[in-house]
């Protein structure tokens, strides 16, 4: 199979990439390489250093014997996004490229327009794309639990049955999205749903929780194919900057009570659950949703797991929380269709925090402490309160 990940140079986007071309397919990455230019921005760095796409790809030729073509663009320039479409000639397309973190499109107004213009405008012209190129070609699209937000019912996988003055009718599940970022995701499935409804398209939406780990059995291969680790207050997820606190012996910074409920997944299942979405596509005209967690925690637990499984004294520290959200909340999400399909999760075990312990001790002089602080509130228009660099 042809398969055109964008967005191939992120945190997810690379490892997806190996990972497919390990498994047999004849794989693509497009990348703007925006991301790293956001490190330029906020004056942070991955914790672990990452190679150029050059690199990188040469270092999986080397390691592997197969190869990844690459193409340099914008999805916003829709000239580019027909012309790579046209000259791959995708089967399936992975759309992982869009401005990723909710506490950047809260910045300002600024950061919430790029934020909205970069995500929606640029699936768009991908839907396009496959329209007038190809209609046959499967899009695989990473979307958010955020899209969801916490509502005082079960979570359905896209859809829900609703009765309501004795009729009944089946609809996308309700969206109450908590940033700028996770209302760009609600855009985008809408926009996919209904480019199916009207054109005869088919895709998945992966309603992604959040990914913790940093490794994939083809990233280990070669310390060039590393992916990113983030841990700043902007771009870091949670359970990875718990760990980088631990190890530095900084207090685990934990917004509110800590009651928040994640969902969680390990990179090793996000990787593979993008394969198998892949490989079994959704019919023509389906617009097919899963969600894509393997379990929940609130983030007071997640710092508790943290603690525990740390040897060393582990401090936690509980900061007014800067988001708008509910401090404790109804959360139980109906997660079955990837595990039907064959996903066979990693739960979160103590093996796996001992591994990214290792993983920041080894790159302990890259942290800046104060990128870990929260700089952005949701109730006012925020400036980042880190110089450029």
């Amino acid at each position: 199979m042809r398969i055109l990940v964008l967005g191939g140079d992120g945190y997810l986007g690379w490892p997806t990439a190996l990972h497919l071309s390990d498994h047999g397919h004849e794989v693509a990455v497009a990348d703007n390489f925006a991301r790293r230019g956001y490190d330029h921005e906020m004056g942070v760095r991955s914790l672990v250093p990452i190679e150029p796409m050059q690199t990188r790809v040469e270092a999986w030729r080397e390691v592997s014997g197969k190869s990844i073509k690459s193409y340099y663009g914008d999805l916003v320039d829709a000239d580019f996004t027909y012309e790579m479409v046209r000259d791959f000639r995708p089967d399936t397309i992975v759309h992982f490229a869009e401005q990723r973190a909710a506490p950047y499109s809260m910045i300002d107004r600024k950061h919430a327009v790029y934020t909205q213009q970069n995500n929606v405008v640029g699936n768009l012209n991908v839907l396009f794309a496959i329209q007038e190129i190809d209609p046959a070609i499967h899009l695989v699209k990473l979307g958010t639990m955020g899209e969801y937000g916490t509502p005082n019912i079960d979570i359905e996988e896209g859809w829900l049955e609703v009765t309501h003055k004795g009729r009944t009718d089946r609809m996308l599940f309700p969206k109450k999205p908590g940033s700028f970022y996770h209302l760009s995701k609600v855009h985008d499935s809408h926009n996919i749903e209904f480019a199916c409804r009207i054109w005869g398209l088919r895709a998945t939406d992966l309603n992604q929780g959040v990914v913790y780990g940093q490794e994939t059995p083809q990233t280990a291969r070669d310390p060039r194919l590393a992916t990113r680790f983030d841990y700043d207050a902007i771009f870091g997820t949670v359970l990875n900057r718990f760990v980088i606190q631990a190890v530095l012996g900084h207090p685990l910074t934990v917004y509110g009570s800590g009651g928040q409920t994640r969902g969680l997944i390990d990179i090793r299942d996000t990787v593979e659950c993008i394969r198998l979405a892949a490989e079994n596509p959704a019919e023509v005209g389906e617009f097919r949703v899963f969600n894509q967690i393997t379990e929940s925690f609130s983030v007071e637990e997640i710092a508790k797991v943290v603690a525990n499984c740390f040897d060393g004294s582990v401090e936690v520290e509980y900061l007014d929380n800067p988001r708008v959200e509910q401090a404790e909340h109804h959360y139980n999400v109906v997660h079955t269709g990837l595990v039907e399909l064959g996903l066979e999760p990693h739960l979160l075990s103590n093996t796996l925090i001992d591994s990214l312990f290792g993983v920041a001790q080894a790159h302990v002089d890259r942290v800046d402490l104060g990128a870990m602080r929260p700089t952005v509130r949701w109730r006012a228009a925020s400036s980042p309160m880190r110089a450029e660099g």
